[in-house]
């Protein structure tokens, strides 16, 4: 197969024969140190299966999965099949802008929103429906019930991406009928109700911002921390839906919560911002942020307030899972062990607080998995694995996560019975985690596998992996 197969782009075109399967491996295996399927997979939030089968060029990654894999590998537009600059075509430097594909030269940096977006009629339409709908909940504060069917969610982070560069004018609001809101929306997202989140955000983020800008003290900074964890929230459903635009949000949120002055937002907003900067092949990077922000909340010794210690539970198991997909078993197992250790300093009890998820054994067994999945060992997830009662878990979003890290192990290990198990797990407890471009695609390399699964390729058209 080659380049020419890749579905059509709106501004880039390729023009030039490229085995793709090829030069991605190459590539790969040219990294310093290697980098294995399974870690450039886990970066870019598919299976190392899938890795594989797109080597084999029994797979074509769609365009913008395409553009990030590049970025990751630094692979350039002429490499990719692309023509140099000439009169009524764009040149590399220009294809590669056109595309978010960011050349050594020219990488975006964390607060660097893209300029070039233009808006499409169609997204913005879904947003000015979205952002309607949203002001009807703030004006009631009452959470929105319905979750959209996952037979025809499609991108529940369209009208997000749209407010991003058009954004909402909103008016201020009290600050106890926008905590409302954003406890409504946090509801959403734990229950992976992420069509309604995605619709509800765009105006959230407006209203509470516009509430920001119009106090002082510390109101201007209760409202940051709504800004702040609005703009995570944003971060968490990007980064579902593999869009590039979680660089915004994340640092959106970074910015806010380094102005409400407290250390859980901004612990949890350098998280998301550590998961943008991996998922663009920045892994050391983001566990050197990580690692630095964990250190700043002063939780290592004494008794620290329980929050900064869950904020820095939290902040170790991503820089664990952040140090496996850089292929650095040493780090990543040593932070897990920390993380370990931090958890069971946190009193029993809640969650301490966090926003999006929590700090526990279950959650650090849970993140064992997706490290040894990112390192290429899954069989030493097992024992993580069945150590955890998923019914245990506190929200859908991380019941559906265990399933999701569950399936990509059995996968790993060639056991479809049990991936398949597990996808319909992921279906159970959160159908639109179902529909997420990553499970689909591990949906779709099981259905083309060699085993024959009852029921698998009903699953598999249900949540849009394969067409009928």
């Amino acid at each position: 197969m080659s380049i020419h197969a890749l579905p059509p782009h709106p501004v880039v075109l390729p023009v030039v024969a490229v085995d793709l399967g090829v030069l991605i491996r190459s590539r790969r295996n040219a990294r310093r140190p290697r980098m294995t399927q399974a870690q450039l997979g886990a970066t870019i939030g598919y299976s190392a299966a899938w890795v594989c089968r797109v080597e084999k060029n029994e797979l074509t990654p769609p365009w913008e999965i395409l553009i990030r894999i590049a970025r990751i590998l630094t692979i350039t537009p002429e490499e990719l099949g692309l023509a140099p600059s000439s009169p009524g075509r764009p040149g590399p430097q220009e294809a590669a802008r056109s595309a978010h594909l960011a050349l050594p030269a020219t990488r975006v940096a964390p607060d660097q929103a893209p300029a070039d977006q233009e808006d499409d009629p169609v997204r913005r339409r879904n947003f000015l429906a979205g952002a309607a709908g949203l002001g009807a909940t703030l004006a009631s504060t009452a959470t929105t019930a319905a979750a959209a069917d996952s037979s025809t969610a499609t991108d529940p982070a369209a009208a997000l991406e749209s407010a991003l560069f058009q954004p909402l004018t909103a008016e201020p609001m009290p600050l106890d009928r926008l905590s409302l809101a954003l406890t409504a929306a946090r509801s959403d997202f734990r229950e992976a109700r992420y069509t309604s989140l995605g619709e509800e955000l765009p105006a959230l983020i407006a209203a509470a911002e516009a509430t920001r800008d119009s106090l002082s003290g510390t109101r201007r900074e209760h409202a940051s921390t709504i800004v702040a964890r609005a703009y995570v929230l944003a971060s968490e459903l990007t980064v579902k839906a593999h869009s590039d635009t979680a660089w915004v949000t994340a640092d959106r949120a970074l910015r806010a919560a380094r102005e409400s002055g407290q250390p859980a937002p901004v612990g949890e907003a350098a998280r998301v911002l550590a998961i943008a900067m991996r998922r663009s092949g920045r892994g050391h990077t983001a566990v050197d942020l990580l690692t630095h922000t964990a250190t700043t909340l002063g939780a290592e010794r004494g008794t620290p307030a329980p929050s900064a210690l869950a904020v820095r539970t939290s902040l170790l198991l991503t820089a664990a899972y952040s140090a496996a997909v850089t292929g650095d078993r040493t780090t990543a197992l040593n932070l897990a062990d920390e993380a370990d250790q931090s958890a069971q300093r946190l009193p029993a009890g809640p969650d301490a607080g966090l926003f999006t998820v929590d700090a526990s054994a279950q959650q650090c067994a849970l993140y064992r998995i997706g490290i040894h999945n990112a390192l290429g060992t899954p069989d030493e997830g097992i024992r993580y694995a069945d150590s955890i009662n998923p019914a245990r878990l506190p929200t859908a979003e991380r019941r559906a996560r265990f399933y999701t890290d569950t399936a990509r192990m059995w996968h790993q290990l060639n056991n479809p019975r049990a991936t398949y198990a597990a996808l319909r797990g992921i279906e159970h407890q959160a159908p639109e985690e179902a529909c997420r471009p990553a499970v689909r695609a591990l949906t779709a390399d099981l259905v083309y596998g060699s085993a024959a699964l009852p029921g698998l390729k009903e699953y598999a058209v249900r949540t849009g992996a394969v067409s009928a």
